[in-house]
């Protein structure tokens, strides 16, 4: 939430590496705080913000999220500022989904039971606070379109484990939902999906229904399925396991050729299968950007 801190955060990596674009240095949770909850980060242990069981006492207001978030959109500007013309800038909002998870537990890693068990018990109410996202989450990406953002990625970082039924109402939809609110805005808006843990169905429903440009898979999924299946209808982006990345060597070289080789047919975006991991070498990152540049 300081502006000149995330720029500069955010301009590290393409003056070190040179990477074809950058993400804007935030985090989900900007959702949550725009919404009215204290969310705090504690080290070693990740975000907390206070379970909610009801929308009641949110923060369900337009101008207050634009002025919460506006420091993201600052941001963002001075970023584009200093990117080079050929260097694409990215920026992020989670998911629905993934959201309505951690307000609903209060943090990460119950494997949602507790969204789960609202969405369960209390399908209206539940449906209400994914109703109050889908509108916050829209007008954050079109922000952020509006600040200087080429492109802006969906995060459903938790979209693994639900059933069908639950997946498609809860994931699918209101992705669908906010797509088309963007796109209402910012016509031209390019937007990446990415449902984590998707099974292969779920990914081609996603594909298929969402509206999202692009979509971004997981370390696990076959990425020779994904080019027949989804690459004649949206760009690819993934997925090299991370762990990969660490143990450099003969793993990270494998890892990129059977990438490389199974999406030369398809548009495709080269990127990990999730997030870096804070153990990662910085060698190692200079040597997957050599193996990918070599091949172009």
């Amino acid at each position: 939430m300081t502006p000149e801190l995330a720029a500069e955060v955010t301009l590290q990596p393409i003056r070190r590496f040179g990477f074809d674009a950058a993400i804007i240095f935030s985090d989900i949770l900007v959702i949550a705080a725009a919404l009215g909850l204290n969310v705090v980060f504690e080290d070693g242990v990740g975000p907390k913000l206070p379970a909610i069981s009801s929308v009641g006492g949110l923060k369900d207001d337009l101008k207050n999220w634009r002025l919460s978030l506006e420091p993201v959109y600052a941001a963002l500007g001075m970023v584009r500022a200093s990117l080079a013309s050929d260097t694409a800038l990215l920026g992020f909002a989670g998911a629905p989904w993934t959201l309505a998870s951690y307000l609903a537990a209060g943090s990460g890693g119950d494997d949602q039971k507790a969204a789960k068990l609202w969405a369960y018990r209390d399908p209206v109410g539940f449906q209400q606070l994914v109703d109050i996202l889908v509108a916050c989450i829209s007008q954050h990406l079109t922000g952020q379109l509006q600040a200087g953002a080429d492109a802006v990625q969906l995060f459903d970082s938790w979209a693994s484990g639900l059933p069908q039924e639950a997946f498609v109402r809860w994931v699918v939809e209101p992705t669908r939902k906010i797509v088309d609110n963007v796109r209402a805005a910012v016509p031209k808006a390019r937007i990446i999906g990415f449902p984590r843990g998707a099974t292969m169905q779920g990914y081609e429903l996603y594909a298929r229904e969402t509206g999202v440009d692009a979509v971004s898979l997981d370390t696990a999924a076959p990425l020779d399925w994904a080019a027949a299946a989804l690459g004649p209808h949206v760009v690819l982006q993934g997925n090299l396991d991370p762990v990969a990345l660490i143990a450099g060597g003969r793993a990270l070289a494998d890892g990129v050729e059977r990438i490389l080789t199974a999406t030369q047919d398809v548009p495709f975006i080269f990127n990990l299968g999730h997030g870096i991991l804070p153990e990662t070498p910085v060698k190692h990152v200079e040597e997957l950007v050599r193996l990918v540049r070599s091949v172009r």
